[in-house]
């Protein structure tokens, strides 16, 4: 059974592409959604599929006011949190045990 753990997290279309905010209590189950376009919406209509930076919280409270507060945020500052831990852009979802992103 996989421990499940409150975050939040940044997906990216590709390298400097489209960002994307968000919060779960279950990171691999939501990227796989985000992957699979399980729902329609933003992420969907941009491509939005590689995670590219995130960070566990307390409880879900905490990563909803890190979402929040992250969404409000310029793009450069978004950046910057990604590249001073992912500095090439890797899909962190496959250090969760993910596959890689199938290239089309």
């Amino acid at each position: 059974m996989r421990e499940r753990s409150p975050c939040v997290y940044i997906m990216a279309s590709g390298h400097y592409g489209t960002l994307y905010t968000g919060a779960t209590a279950d990171i691999v189950a939501r990227v796989l959604q985000h992957r699979e376009g399980t729902f329609d919406g933003f992420t969907k209509e941009h491509g939005c599929t590689r995670l590219v930076w995130f960070d566990t919280t307390a409880t879900m409270d905490d990563a909803f006011t890190a979402e929040k507060r992250t969404k409000r945020w310029r793009r450069d500052w978004k950046i910057v949190l990604i590249e001073r831990d992912n500095p090439n852009w890797d899909d962190l979802a496959i250090s969760l045990g993910l596959p890689p992103i199938a290239k089309s």
